[in-house]
């Protein structure tokens, strides 16, 4: 998906990913001659080919998610960084990639107190890169609230990196919890920090009833007994709001996670919470059924509910609906909750990625 918001203006040189459906899928897409299937940890940087203008890595949000196990960088599986961050360090500064983007859940900037946070720009910054970060919500540009921190490093001698970037943070792209993060980072950390500059997002012209279909092939619709004991976990402010709905008699089309809330009596309850204001609630990867998003469409009296269909998270995350998807509906939606907003990179290379990598590098080139 990476490679779906950059546009046809960037080549991949070299992918890389661990899950082998994941990659089918990759390749079915783009052929994928450069796919590389395998875990990072034992790529050598000899197999990276020429010198890149940009790197990307999306690595795994579990250590440091806010619903994860709280590992931290130092996790099996967000730790995965570093394997990335020795690749780009093993390669000779000659043949390192000019842009670096790594991507992650907003978690990453409360880690372990923001520590880890500091440690990601500290270990990127040693490798003599100027760093800056973004935090963008998808619902910028598309019906899902999916906000993701993304890590933009520039090479310093990149000419004319001055013009994109500011003396201060601004909304909404630098959120009050990423300025905290770095106003709490030590000052050696601060020194190669910039804050990027990014115009203000159009408005989005599309809303969660745009991009539901009638007749699924993937999922069915529930029967009325599954659909009352859906309504029957709602708390009284979330009924409220399908009474609400209701009553409007006109067609509307709701989001619906399945979530454990503490009960008035300290113990634990399973709530359905309902939203109607035309946006989805973040795709997550399933690990079981309370993390699979039901859509709720209401047209008067007629309630309806089924699980979110493979085709609508895929249109969710900006995918257009040639592309092609995982056979198997479990497949897909765990490709599609680990994936990124398509309009969400396509933004960031526009703005940023594009023009800086269109810029000389003056002390490279000059020793080439």
């Amino acid at each position: 998906m990476a490679r779906a918001g950059l546009g046809e203006t960037w080549r991949c040189l070299f992918a890389n990913d661990y899950d082998p459906k994941k990659a089918e899928t990759y390749c079915a897409n783009w052929g994928g001659a450069e796919m590389h299937v395998g875990d990072i940890h034992v790529l050598a940087p000899e197999l990276l080919p020429g010198r890149a203008d940009l790197a990307w890595a999306s690595f795994p949000c579990q250590d440091l998610s806010l619903a994860g196990n709280g590992a931290g960088l130092g996790g099996t599986r967000s730790g995965a960084f570093f394997a990335f961050r020795g690749l780009i360090e093993g390669l000779a500064p000659r043949r390192r990639p000019r842009l670096l983007v790594i991507e992650n859940v907003i978690g990453a900037l409360t880690s372990n107190g923001g520590a880890d946070f500091s440690q990601l720009c500290r270990a990127l910054s040693a490798l003599g890169y100027s760093v800056g970060a973004l935090t963008i919500d998808a619902a910028h540009f598309l019906p899902q609230s999916r906000p993701r921190l993304f890590i933009v490093c520039a090479q310093e001698s990149l000419v004319g990196l001055e013009d994109f970037s500011q003396g201060a943070p601004s909304s909404p792209w630098h959120s009050p919890a990423l300025v905290r993060a770095v106003e709490s980072m030590p000052s050696a950390a601060k020194a190669a920090w910039r804050w990027w500059r990014l115009p203000a997002p159009a408005a989005r012209n599309t809303q969660l009833i745009d991009v539901i279909e009638d007749e699924p092939k993937d999922v069915r619709w529930h029967e009325p007994e599954q659909t009352a004991r859906i309504v029957a976990l709602m708390s009284d402010a979330n009924r409220r709001k399908l009474d609400e709905t209701i009553a409007a008699e006109t067609r509307a089309v709701g989001a619906i996670y399945r979530r454990t809330r503490i009960a008035p009596d300290g113990g634990k309850i399973q709530r359905a919470e309902v939203r109607f204001d035309g946006l989805a609630g973040c795709l997550r990867t399933p690990g079981g059924g309370s993390s699979r998003q039901v859509i709720m469409v209401v047209e008067g009296e007629r309630v309806r509910t089924r699980l979110l269909s493979g085709r609508e998270a895929a249109r969710l995350m900006g995918l257009p609906d040639d592309y092609m998807l995982p056979a198997n509906y479990s497949d897909a939606y765990h490709l599609l909750g680990d994936g990124l907003a398509v309009p969400a990179v396509a933004f960031i290379a526009r703005h940023l990625l594009d023009p800086l990598a269109a810029g000389v590098d003056i002390l490279h080139e000059a020793a080439e």
